[in-house]
């Protein structure tokens, strides 16, 4: 494997890992200041909305200075929010906390852009990005774990440890992450509007329907983590260590399907373009089986959820960058990032409303909007098929 890739998926590994250590225990810690299930989740939507502001415009950034600068910044912001967060004493420290990591989430992003950056051809733009959703997917095996374990001893602990990480990682970055974009334009005009890139991709007719999918795509994910952790322990009675054992499944079934079927099985079977439509509708009934409320399907329902979000991130992340201006790339998975962001504001608020309704409402809501992403996957599937394949 290449040096600038091991480093790359390595930067990114450290970093989920700290995400998957928290996202279970956030609203058990959150809890102990009085926050209701709506303020919990105004708080996953005060790091989504930061985020959504500076997505795009990292993208964009990165495409004119380069990768490293910008994939060090937004290390280095992860460790100062989450060291806010573990420090808090009151509740706008917490979301001070989120808004510091939002306003520059963008390693995520910017590490799918590097690995786009050194593929050879289509193929391997496929499969590399299929590895970095599969580090994401074993940081979502590991995190759980190591927060389920810290939180007995405190529910802040995690946060100091995902902190701590997140720090080691801006250092390493710094010393070993080298620049893979080179064909870069550092005195062209950039805009600082952080709407302009979404403008831009609203008036792309090609890619539009696409943007559709990936929204509903993103409403359906949001709304699975932003009242998880509410539901198992309302509904089955977990406690954060098994809510953290929860979250592990869904990581290891990410990573069995991103660093071994996506490529082997879902990949020599299926078009990028059917695929997408396949694993929407395994998405769906994955979220179909949570909502009965029944133990075993709640399980059969994680691994739909799974496979579900490995194998869609992948897919239209690459079909949209293999639909895309070579110039534009970094912008353009930006504006994913960014849509997703921007449902991430949404959905947690929404949901949490309808949570409070009942329980399942969240999750039977987001999988009739699955079925109208199956209706925009289908379109652009036929617009690609009348101009040029992107898969």
């Amino acid at each position: 494997m290449r040096r600038e890739k091991l480093i790359v998926i390595s930067s990114v590994l450290i970093d989920v890992i700290g995400f998957g250590i928290v996202i279970p225990i956030l609203p058990f810690y959150a809890s102990e200041f009085g926050a209701s299930p709506l303020v919990i989740t105004l708080m996953f939507a005060t790091f989504s909305f930061f985020a959504f502001l500076s997505s795009p415009l990292l993208g964009a950034l990165s495409d004119r200075i380069g990768r490293r600068p910008v994939m060090i910044l937004s290390i280095t912001s992860t460790a100062i929010g989450w060291f806010v967060f573990a420090s808090a004493h009151s509740l706008w420290l917490l979301f001070l906390g989120r808004a510091i990591d939002g306003s520059a989430a963008g390693n995520f992003t910017t590490a799918q852009s590097y690995m786009v950056d050194i593929a050879k051809d289509e193929k391997e733009r496929t499969a590399n990005l299929g590895i970095i959703g599969a580090a994401f997917g074993v940081g979502f095996l590991l995190g759980p774990m190591i927060g389920g374990a810290l939180s007995k001893v405190s529910h802040s602990v995690p946060f100091w440890f995902a902190g701590a990480m997140a720090a080691v990682n801006a250092v390493l970055a710094f010393f070993l992450l080298p620049e893979t974009h080179h064909k870069r334009d550092g005195y062209k005009p950039m805009s600082f509007n952080p709407l302009a890139p979404l403008v831009r991709a609203a008036r792309n007719e090609k890619l539009r329907p696409l943007y559709f999918t990936w929204s509903f795509f993103a409403f359906a994910l949001v709304t699975s983590q932003s009242v998880f952790a509410l539901f198992v322990r309302d509904v089955f009675g977990f406690s954060a260590f098994q809510t953290g054992m929860a979250f592990t499944i869904v990581g290891a079934v990410v990573v069995l399907n991103q660093g071994f079927l996506l490529r082997n099985v879902w990949l020599a079977r299926y078009s990028e373009s059917a695929l997408e439509v396949v694993m929407l509708l395994v998405l769906f009934a994955g979220l179909l089986c949570i909502a009965s409320e029944l133990l075993l399907l709640f399980y059969v329902g994680l691994l739909g959820l799974g496979t579900g979000q490995a194998v869609l991130r992948v897919v239209i992340t690459s079909q949209a960058s293999g639909a895309t201006d070579p110039s534009k790339k970094g912008e353009t998975i930006g504006i994913l990032s960014a849509l997703m962001s921007a449902y991430m504001i949404v959905a947690p608020v929404l949901s949490g409303y309808l949570y409070e309704l009942n329980h399942v409402v969240p999750y039977l809501a987001s999988a009739v909007l699955l079925l109208v992403g199956v209706y925009f996957a289908l379109r652009f599937r036929r617009i690609a098929a009348a101009t040029v394949p992107v898969s």
